[in-house]
């Protein structure tokens, strides 16, 4: 039988309407239940990922991308502690806030409730497939997940985990639905069903990202891309910094929250490049330097103005010394992506000042970038990291997954 997304996306609709109503104990349970079915079908499931792995050799994807599409014992233990987390959260759906009384008599609040149905466009990462679901769920939304196609093979295993966890508390199979076609005309047609679908959110490379953003009829959550700065200030605890570049340069290269620009104030420049540079050596970590900072590495190559706003996603950096704490600010402004930035200084003003006035989705002091994650920052997993504004900002859990509602109530009161 041929897929049909309009279908598909009607049927998702009606299905929402179910979703938005279960309690907070039948969501918990439904949660549960997808936890321990992609645990005890972890051997069908690692060995469809073979198959995607496979293929993405063959099909020659870079290193980074194959890391993303990997999954083993730890990693599927890692997605399902994150589902079991969002158990234990708040249900966001049915909250109501800051009720009022107005003079006229009425009682005026906003009650929090579910935004409806969400699609999801993603490209190699099987995890987004629980992820997204479990948020989507513990929201009281339906989701449509259309993953690509050099991951399809471990989406369908995981979707096939979802379904017997929906089946199992007899529920409609729709509110979370996996699109078995990869094809792009079947995404561009998604794009068009803002009769059923509330809102898109892509999440993948930045072309990915500004194809949906340019050709939805239905609003998105963008994420272009991740260029995260560390900010070597004059009062840094140089020793402190040295690990915070490391853990975020070298922990894991292919994800968004890595470190692609390394920005050192000229008063410590001295100090700290030796150290840097024989760290980043020790890693193979190759740097595009500054004139000011070049001969501090042995193989650094000359920086270019591209390399400032380059997301290289590899054991790659960029690396200025700047002069001062608002010329640092300055590139960040020019050259970052609003996705996360750091600062290192034992000086609680320029903390402060940093926190204050660096516009991005997460801004820290003294923390490696790598916590700019939804389940590192109590969410228990993320749908995706906006760095746009409009709805929410930064990383994504569940209660970025639903909108408010005004509620008012009275005793026969009239205008």
């Amino acid at each position: 039988m041929t897929f049909s997304i309009s279908q598909a996306a009607r049927r998702a609709k009606q299905a929402s309407r179910a979703i938005a109503t279960l309690s907070s104990e039948n969501k918990n349970q439904l949660l549960q239940d997808i936890a321990n079915t992609m645990l005890s079908e972890s051997e069908s499931i690692l060995s469809a990922n073979a198959k995607d792995l496979a293929q993405a050799e063959i099909d020659g994807l870079d290193g980074s991308m194959q890391d993303r599409l990997r999954l083993d014992g730890s990693r599927l233990q890692g997605i399902a502690n994150a589902v079991l987390e969002i158990v234990q959260q708040p249900d966001p759906v049915g909250a109501i806030d800051n009720i009022q009384q107005r003079p006229s008599g009425i009682r005026v609040g906003k009650m929090r409730i579910p935004l409806g149905v969400i699609a999801m466009i993603y490209e190699s990462r099987p995890n987004v497939t629980i992820d997204a679901a479990a948020l989507c769920l513990k929201a009281g939304n339906a989701v449509i997940l259309r993953g690509g196609k050099e991951a399809i093979h471990s989406n369908l295993a995981l979707a096939a985990c979802i379904r017997q966890a929906l089946e199992k508390q007899d529920l409609d199979p729709a509110i979370v639905t996996i699109v078995p076609d990869t094809d792009r005309a079947v995404m561009n047609e998604l794009m068009t069903l803002s009769d059923d679908i509330d809102l898109i959110i892509p999440r993948g490379g930045e072309g990915l990202i500004r194809f949906v953003t340019q050709n939805s009829q239905i609003p998105v959550i963008q994420h272009f891309k991740g260029v995260c700065h560390l900010y070597i200030d004059r009062a840094a605890d140089l020793e402190k910094g040295l690990a915070l570049l490391e853990n975020g340069k070298t922990q894991r290269t292919s994800v968004c929250n890595s470190l692609e620009t390394l920005l050192v104030h000229q008063g410590v420049a001295d100090r700290f490049l030796p150290q840097a540079a024989k760290m980043l050596t020790e890693h193979q970590v190759k740097v595009h330097a500054c004139e000011r900072s070049i001969d501090f590495f042995n193989a650094g190559i000359k920086a270019t103005e591209d390399d400032w706003y380059a997301e290289y996603l590899a054991l790659e950096i960029a690396i200025r010394v700047v002069d001062d704490f608002d010329m640092a600010v300055e590139h960040i402004s020019q050259y970052g992506s609003a996705h996360t930035e750091v600062i290192v200084t034992q000086d609680y003003s320029a903390a402060n000042e940093f926190v204050r006035v660096v516009d991005s989705a997460v801004v820290m002091v003294n923390a490696s970038s790598r916590f700019s994650d939804g389940g590192e920052l109590g969410l228990g997993a993320e749908i995706g990291i906006s760095t746009s504004k409009l709805h929410a900002y930064g990383p994504m859990g569940a209660e970025s997954l639903t909108t408010q509602k005004f509620v008012v109530f009275g005793d026969g009161e009239t205008r």
